[in-house]
């Protein structure tokens, strides 16, 4: 299953001779589903079967959508006579002429200038809603198209960063050894400078404590796993959004802690790397649904 992002555009005409059924959607990000509906009063009859449409189909973003007719002034209109109001347009003047014997009769003119006489088909509820419901689907098609395209795209940012920070991971295991020995070696003299009769069994004891309290193998194991986690959500597909949010959340709380902990220069260097590709990770993450 693929990943979507909470951005995407589409927008297509229908041609209905006399006009053009325009349907237009655009989505930016969103915690929720935010769908702001605008269209003219004539096919505000349509706005609830394209909202369950929607919102069947979207998760998550502030979604707009724009549907109107624009007159094709190149069009010739297609006129067709309102049969069922001239008959009784013609039982209503039987009716007055027998009342009224002097009466004049109904013209010709008169019938087709008669309010409701002379009808668009095409502008008809009937064909419209049929027009529109062929045109959700294939403007939701391509939405939603654009949506997982830019959806693998970001996907494929963050599977880049995910290796790099791997990659750094991995500096830091034969990395943390050395360093704790070199810190040790210069706490221990440092001992033993401020307190001269210090026993060394009391020295190896506080070095030993601080070196537990320096020890990132546990903040490394931790980020690998939350790296692995991050791959397979990507992998899976689907609503991925909230869950990579949530991941980004606890691989920046690692990384402080191996920056907060690190008692070597190339530790820190790494950390403060790893958390700006973590913000990097992040911006991208906000824009998943």
């Amino acid at each position: 299953m693929s990943i979507h992002s909470m951005t995407g555009y589409a927008a297509l005409d229908r041609d209905l001779g006399h006009a053009n059924l325009h349907l237009e959607l655009k989505s930016v990000n969103g915690r929720f589903l935010d769908l702001n509906f605008r269209c003219g009063e004539e096919l505000r009859f349509l706005e609830m079967p394209i909202r369950e449409r929607l919102t069947a189909a979207i998760g998550r973003g502030k979604l707009d959508c724009r549907l109107y007719l624009q007159p094709n002034d190149a069009a010739t209109p297609q006129l067709a006579p309102n049969l069922a109001l001239m008959k009784q347009l013609a039982a209503l003047e039987t009716d007055v002429r027998a009342a009224l014997p002097t009466a004049a009769p109904l013209t010709v003119a008169e019938v087709l200038r008669w309010p409701g006489v002379l009808t668009s088909e095409a502008a008809t509820p009937e064909r419209l809603q049929v027009e529109c419901s062929a045109l959700i689907d294939a403007v939701l098609a391509e939405f939603l198209a654009s949506r997982a395209r830019e959806g693998a795209g970001l996907g494929d940012v963050l599977r880049e960063r995910t290796a790099r920070m791997r990659a750094e991971i991995a500096k830091v295991e034969p990395m943390v050894p050395t360093a704790i020995a070199d810190y040790t070696g210069r706490l221990a003299t440092k001992l033993r400078e401020a307190v001269a009769n210090l026993d060394e069994d009391r020295i190896r004891q506080e070095i030993g404590v601080f070196a537990a309290k320096i020890d990132v193998a546990e903040e490394l194991a931790r980020l690998i796993t939350h790296l692995g986690e991050v791959e397979r959500v990507l992998d899976k597909g689907g609503a991925v959004g909230k869950r990579l949010d949530f991941l980004m959340q606890e691989l920046n709380r690692e990384a402080n802690t191996l920056a907060s902990k690190s008692v070597s220069a190339a530790v820190t260097a790494i950390a403060l790397e790893l958390k700006l590709l973590i913000e990097q990770m992040r911006e991208q993450v906000q824009n998943l649904e």
